[in-house]
């Protein structure tokens, strides 16, 4: 759901998968089939990622069975699950870890458009189709500014346009850095400064404060902000339209028409296709397996399930993990980094239910 040639935002020490005894990791696997890697500053291409996933799975979850879930619905003081292929199993408890391919979100605007004019970033693996072709990209994030930069290089007439006044580039990661200032920013898992190391160091914390302040810095914390590494593919090179709301949009002529307001201005932007990196959006409504009934018994906040400090929702044994949990623990659920902290977590509690 990524287009090849993208890189991971995060850095290679923050991209690791868990498992307990720290056996494989990122670095691990780059060093066994002779791949760069570097803890900081070297980044992480993303099928590298993917062969990662992939080979974690092969050697530590073995037993994984790839079959679609159709339904789970509620069965006596547990759950019933049906495969697409017609099979049925019945479970006491059931950990949802759908990720993040479920809550692609796609601004009202666009959405009612027809879907070979306008798609989401997560449509696209291949962005060879686009050559010659006009193509807007809407977002100021990595997805958009990635793709940007890639439809580019294959030879698109790209235009980037975003809410936000600028493009804000990471910096590249500067190692040894003085105590002094790595007392006053810290480095997290999830970038350099205290907020972000509270973000990763204390979920139990944030899980504990009020609705209206977590739902702040879940949306606020951490926003759009493309990889260092990719600013020299855009400046200079691919037009970007910032600081503009998108407040219109219709197709004419079998081209996508877009309307752009902002600071008193006005602009059109005409593009033959427009992706919109604009994002993932947890919503229980859009996980189409969840029984009807089931769906209407579990809590939710602005979409999300409302958690336990265990991970648990409102409907007994039914879990929701990864960015569905974010609103209940914070960013550092929407990241990889956030494996280790919830599969220990979940783990000591799932044990401690069935002794």
């Amino acid at each position: 759901m990524m287009p090849r040639g993208m890189f991971l935002k995060s850095e290679g020490f923050a991209s690791n998968l868990y498992d307990p005894e720290g056996s494989f990791t990122l670095g691990h696997f780059c060093r066994e089939t002779g791949r760069p890697y570097a803890d900081l500053g070297e980044p992480v291409p993303l099928e590298t990622f993917i062969e990662y996933g992939a080979e974690f799975q092969r050697r530590l979850v073995p037993a994984l069975e790839p079959v679609d879930i159709a339904s789970l619905k509620r069965s006596g003081d547990g759950y019933e699950l049906a495969t697409a292929a017609g099979e049925k199993l019945v479970a006491r408890r059931v950990v949802v870890a759908t990720g993040i391919s479920a809550s692609a979100y796609l601004p009202p605007v666009l959405e009612r458009l027809p879907r070979e004019s306008v798609t989401h970033s997560s449509a696209h693996a291949d962005l060879s189709r686009f050559r010659d072709r006009q193509v807007v990209v809407v977002g100021a994030g990595a997805s958009a500014v990635d793709i940007a930069a890639i439809l580019h290089e294959l030879g698109a007439k790209v235009e980037l346009t975003g809410r936000a006044p600028r493009v804000e580039f990471h910096d590249p990661s500067q190692e040894p850095r003085p105590l002094i200032e790595r007392i006053l920013s810290p480095r997290s898992g999830l970038g350099i400064g205290w907020r972000s190391r509270l973000c990763t160091d204390a979920p139990m914390v944030f899980h504990a404060m009020p609705e209206r302040f977590r739902l702040r810095i879940v949306k606020r914390h951490l926003g759009p902000a493309p990889g260092w590494f990719v600013k020299a593919k855009m400046i200079g090179k691919v037009p970007m339209h910032m600081g503009l709301t998108l407040s219109g949009a219709e197709m004419r002529d079998g081209r996508v028409h877009l309307q752009l307001t902002g600071a008193g201005a006005a602009k059109e932007l005409v593009a033959d296709h427009v992706i919109a990196g604009t994002g993932y959006r947890p919503s229980l409504d859009r996980l189409p397996f969840l029984d009807p009934d089931l769906r209407r018994s579990i809590a939710d906040l602005v979409g999300s399930p409302v958690l336990t400090q265990s991970f648990e929702s409102s409907a007994p044994g039914l879990y929701f993990v990864g960015l569905a949990s974010a609103n209940a623990f914070g960013p550092l659920m929407r990241f990889a980094f956030g494996a280790g902290y919830t599969a220990k977590r979940l783990t000591r509690h799932l044990a401690r239910r069935a002794a």
